[in-house]
């Protein structure tokens, strides 16, 4: 059952089960077919989607390439449908807390109660399209670090910035060991470069149009945050753990700031898991597709039970 009293340490307090969602990255074809085949009320949602966006995202979702699937307006749709969709088919589904990788904040709000299910696709598909157009106007891409300290990680990013003034900031902190970083095509080749220098196992830039979770996701944020400051945000159900904030937050006004910054902001997965278990969390269920989080939870604290629904 939800329980809105938070207490710091995790003494005396039952178990709690957390329901995380995964982002971008963890789509592929065929998502969500098995739901749409198996249930009434799953196909009527994926309907109501294809209405909504004013094309059958279900259709690509099915039977799309992995070209169709990689495209931003329609993989963000494609991840959060899927996820609220398996979500919603969850009999008795009582969170005591949630959270969501980046995009998956948004399906993280519509299973506590906070958004309801269409406006938060209006919302995903209006973030989509303003990620892709901020990618468009300034060229920039995101790496992966491995096996470097988080602070050594956020020095060299600093230290890139202030010599060269290209930007470059520490973008997703996945798990202990795995940090990506966010910014300018020329700050990133410099910053890998940096990295591996300073003893990471591996910098590697990956397959992304751009640099999200940084200052140069401004041009979308302002876009967002006009469609989301004009959205109802409802009381929650139970706690959300957002990126930005790394901690259980309740206030629906305080979860639509921090909302529109986490376009900006970091991506503290790592620290909204350790917060979530100091706040006695002890098994997540990863709602949506792919196994992403579930490996995460266990790199953070390999003593969680962690399961999937997809």
């Amino acid at each position: 059952m939800a329980n809105n009293m938070w207490p710091k340490s995790n003494k005396n307090l039952h178990m709690k089960h957390a329901f995380v969602f995964p982002g971008q990255g963890s789509q592929f074809s065929g998502m969500g077919k098995n739901l749409y085949d198996s249930n009434a009320s799953a196909q009527r949602l994926f309907e109501q989607a294809n209405e909504i966006l004013g094309f059958r995202i279900s259709d690509i979702m099915f039977t799309g390439s992995d070209e169709d699937l990689k495209q931003t307006n329609v993989t963000q749709p494609a991840v959060f449908l899927h996820s609220v969709v398996a979500y919603k088919t969850i009999e008795n589904a009582k969170p005591d807390m949630v959270a969501g990788h980046s995009l998956g904040e948004f399906s993280a709000l519509v299973a506590n109660g906070v958004l309801s299910f269409e406006d938060a696709l209006q919302l995903v598909s209006v973030r989509a399209q303003a990620m892709q157009k901020a990618c468009e106007l300034n060229p920039s891409t995101m790496a992966a670090v491995l096996a470097l300290a988080d602070e050594k990680v956020e020095e060299v990013c600093k230290q890139v910035f202030e010599e060269t003034g290209e930007v470059v900031v520490a973008a997703n902190y996945n798990c202990p060991g795995q940090l990506v970083i966010s910014g300018s095509l020329k700050g990133i080749d410099i910053a890998c470069e940096r990295m591996k220098a300073a003893g990471a196992k591996r910098a590697l830039v990956l397959p992304v149009g751009g640099a999200f979770h940084s200052p140069l996701m401004e041009p979308a944020k302002e876009e967002l945050k006009a469609k989301i400051e004009s959205t109802n945000f409802y009381a929650p159900q139970c706690a959300v753990y957002q990126n930005v904030a790394a901690k259980a937050v309740l206030d629906k006004d305080e979860i639509k700031q921090n909302l529109i910054d986490q376009l900006t902001g970091a991506v503290r997965w790592t620290q909204s898991v350790q917060v979530m278990i100091a706040d006695g969390a002890s098994k997540f269920t990863e709602v949506g597709p792919g196994k992403v989080l579930q490996g995460l939870v266990q790199k953070i604290n390999k003593e969680m039970l962690v399961e999937g629904v997809n």
